[in-house]
């Protein structure tokens, strides 16, 4: 009976990962398929109302024109897709490297917080639309660093304001226990404010990653090189071929996902221990 008793935990953790796959399986088809079935069915109705309301090519193409206008346009629009993603990438870097920065020195000294908060609260209130003129006269309106710069700046704030609450929220009790054993201040910073700040660090950067591509797509809008995809668009809405802006469009919308997607690869690769990421997958 003992060994009996002894070899059924055996059993059970052989077991236990079939058993799971199932589960694992069919909690992402509850996840994915109903997003996927909306998608589908809302591109259905679109197809159906333009071709029921005989709704002009001009005002709104249909979801088929638009299939047929991005195969033709693929050769364009990826190369400018490629060049404005490279643009979005480097602001995001710039700017989440001076978020991080700042956030460090506001949640180490008091005074730089309370002297950097309201400046970060008014560079996030200033629209791209007055930025975009200034920075491509700064910088020269061909020149990718003048897009790059906008990025940042839209970047700069949700990485600062997430990190500085990921770095002074941390736990008495913890805080207290390090500083008992006479941790230095970079121990404490390394060993427990910075695995705090982790996710609201990834938070942020999920947000950042699709104002990203946003805003190097709409600083393009206001002038930019021919392979910029924000020129394309404009462009082409400007001459009322809209079948191929909408084409674009999607472009932008799979580079949006792209870059978000690898985000969250990173943060399942970084933070593996995190109870949200432990939950997804049990």
């Amino acid at each position: 009976m003992s060994q009996a008793a002894d070899l059924v935990p055996t059993v059970e953790a052989e077991l236990l990962p079939e058993t799971r796959r199932p589960s694992q399986l069919g909690e992402r088809l509850r996840r994915y398929v109903p997003a996927l079935g909306l998608f589908a069915l809302a591109l259905v109705v679109w197809e159906m109302v333009v071709t029921a309301f005989q709704i002009e090519s001009f005002l709104l193409p249909k979801p088929s024109v638009i299939g047929a206008v991005f195969v033709r346009e693929f050769p364009v629009i990826f190369p400018a897709g490629l060049f404005t993603m490279r643009e979005a990438m480097g602001g995001f870097v710039m700017g989440c490297t001076l978020g991080g920065v700042v956030a460090l020195s506001t949640a180490r000294w008091t005074v730089v917080r309370d002297g950097a908060l309201p400046f970060a609260i008014a560079v996030n209130s200033t629209p791209i639309i007055a930025l975009a003129p200034i920075m491509n006269q700064w910088f020269g309106i061909t020149n990718p660093l003048s897009k790059m710069s906008i990025v940042a700046v839209i970047v700069f704030f949700p990485v600062m304001i997430n990190m500085v609450r990921g770095l002074t929220q941390v736990s008495a009790g913890a805080l207290e226990l390090m500083r008992s054993y006479a941790a230095s201040e970079f121990a404490i910073l390394s060993q427990l404010r910075i695995p705090n700040a982790l996710p609201f660090v990834f938070s942020a950067l999920k947000v950042a990653s699709t104002l990203s591509v946003i805003g190097a797509v709409v600083s393009e809008y206001f002038g930019g090189t021919r392979e910029a995809l924000g020129v394309y668009i404009s462009q082409q809405a400007a001459l009322f071929h809209f079948a191929e802006a909408w084409a674009a469009i999607i472009v932008a919308c799979a580079m949006g996902i792209t870059f978000y997607a690898l985000i969250l690869l990173v943060e399942r690769l970084l933070m593996p221990w995190h109870v949200s990421l432990r939950a997804t997958e049990g």
